[in-house]
């Protein structure tokens, strides 16, 4: 084959143009420090380093975003629930203190005090939020789960489940004592016979009751209005029966049943196997038999009433209960919180992983029982019932001194109303004792719900803490992994860029000394 100069040139040129082209490639190396510029300079390490972003950015969403938030919201509920922690064992140990048979007036003064102002706390912590979101009322983060202020004119139609293991004795008083004023009101006045009489109730959640549905679809609200209720029991075979019935009367307070009651002694009086529905109070006071019959068939029931009005610091139904804002009648809203007799749950789960999501909210109704407020406010009544009792002692002993009520017809009158009065108060020091001594039991119960979500919340952490450190090790073998694909060492850099120069010199001087040949020289 015939070598000519122009070929000799050509060759010379494509091999100067070559290792220009890699001195330019690594000139570009030595400055951004990537392997490639373009994906047609390497097709695979493009594809790879395409793989690697993608799986390195889904690390990145979950470490640096998903994983901090989950972990905030549960530090949110961690503080919650601890300040609710503090607030029940305090409340108990009002309880412990209310139960002595040695409490003095001004332990009683104490108690009520503390009751007064931990009665605000109460559901508190139950509004707390991340980053503007409640943290315990589901999926309804924007809303809280208390009322906030009184509110007078939302209406709910309300479903409540009880059970017989709802049932608890509770004392009702009548005849209390009424203080006279004057020697003519202590000779003149009848005196007072105070009557204790003890019944099982169930009680609502709410106070305050418009009425309530009875079986055939009826609403009972009227003072005195008759009906009856059906419930669920367990016959001797073991079978579930769903045809048990309870006849309910209502009434607006406890003075109109006691009126109804007609007793020769003037005091609360049910006919055997009915009960009576309190609307001021939300309670189902039942007669013994009553009583009876739902505890031995372990009978449950659903009380359907409509409430209208609630006070500020109150937990709002939707939370706890199947019930329906029909504030707006033209637009009621329902809210369903059990279906099939099974809760539904609200869960709001966060992706932390691949594949894997954590719930990291607690719902409201496994740690702030309705029954709470409730309880207190019994106690803060019991406990205000003592304080008054004793008073009445201490006043009329006071009149005993005095010389407006020194005549023979005073002081004797005044024996009686002291001896009515004493009966009052040992009722309703013994009152105070057993409330507060059943209710360490309630609280006891409700400081192991909280325990109980503590400990929820605690696994959750854990599991949070191991996948965050699966998460940090992942994270930095993808960024090790994508370094190593894309990526050169700046000192190897270096040597290739020196070596292709140097390579693109000598073919520089090797092509001018081929151009310095012409014909001229073979003349």
């Amino acid at each position: 084959m015939r070598i000519t100069n122009n070929i000799i040139l050509h060759n010379t040129t494509g091999n100067i143009n070559g290792n220009k082209v890699n001195v330019n490639n690594l000139n570009n190396q030595m400055t951004s420090q990537k392997k490639i510029q373009r994906p047609s300079e390497n097709p695979v390490i493009a594809v790879r380093s395409l793989r690697l972003r993608t799986t390195l950015s889904e690390i990145d969403q979950y470490y640096e975003n998903n994983i901090p938030d989950a972990e905030s919201w549960m530090k949110v509920t961690e503080t919650a629930l601890a300040n609710m922690k503090t607030i029940l064992t305090d409340i108990r140990t009002q309880c412990t203190y209310g139960a002595s048979d040695q409490i003095t007036a001004d332990d009683r003064k104490t108690i009520l005090t503390q009751l007064e102002k931990l009665r605000d706390q109460v559901y508190a912590e139950g509004n707390a939020d991340y980053a503007g979101r409640t943290v315990f009322t589901g999926y309804r983060t924007n809303q809280k789960l208390t009322f906030m202020t009184d509110d007078n004119t939302t209406s709910y139609n309300i479903t409540q489940g009880l059970s017989y293991k709802n049932l608890e004795e509770h004392r009702y008083y009548s005849d209390e004592v009424t203080l006279p004023t004057t020697a003519a009101e202590v000779t003149g006045n009848t005196i007072s016979n105070p009557k204790q009489a003890t019944f099982d109730r169930i009680r609502l959640s709410y106070g305050e009751i418009d009425s309530i549905t009875d079986k055939d679809g009826n609403a009972l609200s009227a003072n005195g209005a008759t009906g009856t209720l059906s419930y669920s029991y367990t016959d001797a075979a073991g079978v579930t029966q769903t045809d048990g019935e309870l006849k309910v009367t209502v009434y607006d307070t406890f003075e109109d049943w006691a009126k109804a009651s007609q007793t020769a002694d003037n005091t609360y009086n049910i006919t055997d196997g009915e009960a009576v529905f309190i609307k001021e109070s939300g309670e189902l006071i039942l007669s013994s038999d009553a009583s009876s019959t739902i505890k031995s068939g372990r009978a449950s029931l659903d009380v359907n009433y409509t409430k209208t009005g609630f006070n500020k610091g109150e937990v709002r139904p939707e939370y706890y209960y199947n019930c329906t804002n029909i504030t707006d009648a033209a637009k009621p809203v329902e809210y369903i919180k059990f279906e099939n007799g099974k809760e539904i749950y609200q869960d709001i789960n966060y992706v932390v992983a691949a594949n894997q999501t954590l719930t990291v909210n607690t719902q409201a109704s496994a740690v702030f029982d309705a029954s709470i407020g409730r309880d207190v406010d019994a106690m803060i009544e019991a406990v205000k019932f003592a304080q008054d009792a004793n008073n009445k002692v201490e006043e009329l002993e006071k009149m005993q001194k005095m010389q407006e009520y020194s005549s023979d017809d005073c002081q004797a009158a005044l024996e009686d109303w002291i001896a009515a009065a004493k009966k009052e108060r040992d009722y309703a020091d013994d009152n105070l004792q057993k409330l507060y001594n059943s209710y360490i039991g309630n609280f006891d119960d409700y400081l192991q719900k909280v325990n109980l979500a503590n400990t929820d919340l605690g696994s959750k952490g854990q599991s949070l803490d191991l996948t965050k450190n699966r998460m940090a090790n992942q994270q930095t073998t993808m960024e090790e992994l994508k370094s190593t694909n894309e990526d050169r060492d700046l000192s190897e850099i270096i040597i290739d860029y020196t070596s292709a120069y140097t390579a693109y010199q000598a073919s520089l001087r090797a092509a001018a000394k081929i151009n310095q040949t012409t014909l001229l020289n073979y003349i």
